[in-house]
């Protein structure tokens, strides 16, 4: 029987919102929502937080849940779930984002379906971009898919570029759910950084690069992602 965990790497130290995981939510932390959200799912056999900090760690296991300590410091949450994982009994790994308080069961339900095709080693899930801004912003990373929904390319510029304005054009933004075999990414940390992941910083182009397809799954957004003093106000009012 195929098993399947969650992962939700979550660093105390945050650039540009430090401790946000941290932060109260209504009753409860952003982190223990995130954690609580994704077992109430019941998609997974296993739901752990994965960190490098005591506080998110003690968080976690104080209010019954589990949690992972890092052994080192990571340059990604994909190699801190790799390490975490190494020694598990999981076939299929669900990298959560610990930012994503409103964690639901559809999304992660189809990036999970993807591994019924034996071939698909790595999945992840995208939603349709439709404000213009938005579409420009690198802080948005856009995905370019092929007929069989296997990403083409993910770039923090426009793709595709809109040369004929005859030709109409879906965008597709990626939101960072991954779902992954446990081979593949212990492979994935096993690798240097790729010169694309390096340019564009988004590491999943390191799988790309290295021969991995990706198949992608349109979604509807997951809700709000903490970036921010302001999203937290957001999440606030959705709560």
């Amino acid at each position: 029987m195929t098993k399947i965990g969650a992962f939700i790497p979550a660093r105390y130290a945050a650039t540009r919102f430090p401790a946000k995981l941290m932060q109260p939510l209504g009753d409860k932390t952003v982190i223990r929502h995130t954690y609580d959200n994704t077992i109430a799912t019941g998609l997974f056999d296993e739901v752990y937080v994965v960190t490098d900090s005591e506080i998110i760690f003690n968080e976690i296991t104080d209010h019954g849940g589990k949690a992972i300590m890092s052994k080192r410091p990571h340059e990604s949450g994909s190699d801190r779930i790799a390490e975490a994982v190494l020694d598990l009994d999981i076939d299929i790994v669900v990298n959560v984002q610990g930012d994503e308080p409103f964690v639901k069961r559809e999304p992660l339900e189809k990036v999970i379906d993807c591994f019924k095709d034996s071939a698909v080693q790595v999945a992840s899930l995208m939603q349709v971009l439709t404000h213009h801004p938005s579409i420009e912003d690198p802080n948005y990373v856009k995905v370019a898919v092929d007929k069989n929904w296997n990403a083409l390319f993910f770039s923090r510029s426009v793709i595709p570029y809109p040369r004929s304005s005859e030709t109409p054009i879906i965008y597709y933004e990626h939101v960072g759910v991954y779902a992954f075999k446990k081979q593949a990414l212990l492979d994935f940390t096993n690798w240097p950084m790729s010169p694309l992941e390096a340019a564009e910083k988004i590491e999943c182009l390191r799988y790309l690069e290295n021969g991995i397809s990706i198949r992608m799954v349109v979604t509807n957004y997951m809700g709000v992602e903490i970036d921010t003093p302001e999203d937290l106000i957001k999440a606030a009012k959705l709560l």
